[in-house]
């Protein structure tokens, strides 16, 4: 749709297209313009500045008079295709037990697991799209979905045909990843290596044949995977074309950064615990650290120390990591203001981390994560706001008025 949007009071993340991702004190520079205009043509970007040299065009006109404009939130971590939900294990954790615990007793993945697999298709995608309907009013204009919660041939294939779906039906940018290897399934216990070429085997080249998923991921984690689990399905994801991603250093940090950066992954998710060798293995690469601040809220369990990463020179994007267990929200707004409130990331830090460098963690930064000519017209309509700085503060209370997708408004 063609329409063009007068009186911005304040447009924001204004980038030129040849920016990947920005690093150390690069992400406390958020360039915008104010009193602007911005013009979307056939879903697209087409045009942006001041309003004094805003164009006259026969076309639909919406004044944002008292309001700003930014790039939708870009949602690099997200589980959000799962069946049911775990309020129970919510309750058993206000009760005293552990994370670990819990899936000890049989919950966790595996509770989440059993759920799917007993779920048919058409009830998984009609739960799912609703979660997805949900992210978008809230300003997700890209997102991240992960299998991993089926952990059976059948059911992991279920999740990502759901997710493939989901891609046709909705004009959100969607990216798929296979995470097989979430947790070794009751049948597997004490065959966790058969349950990897499982995998490999008769998984990854269906995959492959539909075109189902973009990349490949692994909890790298005590009592789940290995660093060496973690080379194998990374390399086993190359041969069938899926860039690498890895769930890592949540609990404890076993060297799976350093496996992760030797393979080139696109992103390292979660790192709520770090250590300084961690901290300089992620120096000048490719790698994208994601932090996830609402699961570390949910579980209270340490922050990604973002403080001392971004100190360091490192770029940092932020996810939600929706899912039943760890993390049953997909406010990216709320994952923007707890990264301020709790991360101690400025505002513009934040806003940076949830847009462009997210954009690159999943691979969509040609399309989307900033305003620039030529990007999809995925952008946020906030309300009336004294300024960007009232989006975290304002953490109850989003600060969204619409969201458009390829310049429609949803």
């Amino acid at each position: 749709m063609d329409v063009l949007f007068v009186n911005i009071k304040e447009l924001l993340q204004v980038r030129a297209r040849d920016v990947n991702f920005l690093s150390g004190a690069q992400m406390k520079e958020l360039p915008t313009i104010k009193d602007a205009f911005l013009l979307v043509e056939n879903g697209l970007i087409s045009d942006y500045g001041i309003m004094s040299d805003c164009p006259t065009v026969a076309i639909k006109t919406v004044d944002a008079a008292g309001k700003m404009i930014l790039p939708s939130w870009c949602d690099s971590h997200t589980h959000l295709v799962y069946a049911g939900n775990r309020e129970n294990e919510f309750v058993d954790r206000i009760n005293g037990l552990s994370y670990a615990e819990i899936a000890d007793n049989g919950g966790g993945i595996l509770n989440s697991a059993k759920k799917l697999q007993e779920t048919t298709e058409t009830d998984l995608y009609n739960q799912s799209k609703k979660r997805l309907e949900e992210i978008i009013q809230l300003g997700t204009g890209a997102v991240e979905i992960k299998s991993g919660y089926g952990l059976t041939k059948d059911a992991e294939l279920k999740m990502l045909r759901v997710i493939k779906k989901l891609k046709e039906n909705y004009p959100i940018e969607i990216k798929a990843t296979f995470l097989g290897a979430h947790a070794v399934p009751a049948e597997f216990k004490n065959d966790k290596e058969g349950y990897l070429q499982m995998l490999i085997t008769d998984i990854l080249p269906t995959i492959e044949k539909e075109n189902l998923a973009d990349f490949i991921d692994i909890f790298c984690e005590t009592g789940y995977f290995s660093v060496a689990d973690t080379q194998l399905i990374l390399e086993a994801g190359k041969k069938h074309g899926l860039l690498g991603k890895i769930h890592v250093n949540q609990f404890n940090a076993i060297g799976g950064i350093q496996v992760g950066v030797a393979n080139t992954v696109l992103s390292v998710d979660h790192l709520e615990e770090m250590r300084d060798e961690d901290i300089q293995a992620l120096k000048n690469t490719q790698t994208m650290p994601v932090a996830l601040p609402s699961c570390s809220y949910f579980l209270s369990i340490p922050y990604t120390p973002a403080r001392a990463m971004i100190d360091a020179g490192l770029p940092l994007a932020i996810a939600t990591d929706y899912n039943p267990g760890s993390t049953p929200s997909g406010n990216m707004n709320f994952v923007v203001a707890t990264a301020c409130i709790k991360m101690k990331m400025t505002p513009e830090e934040a806003i940076n981390a949830a847009t462009i460098n997210a954009a690159y963690a999943m691979n969509v930064l040609d399309k989307v994560g900033s305003i620039s000519r030529g990007k999809i017209a995925n952008i946020i309509l906030t309300k009336e706001i004294n300024s960007y700085n009232f989006i975290p503060y304002s953490f109850g209370n989003h600060c969204v008025d619409k969201v458009y997708l390829r310049g429609n408004e949803i």
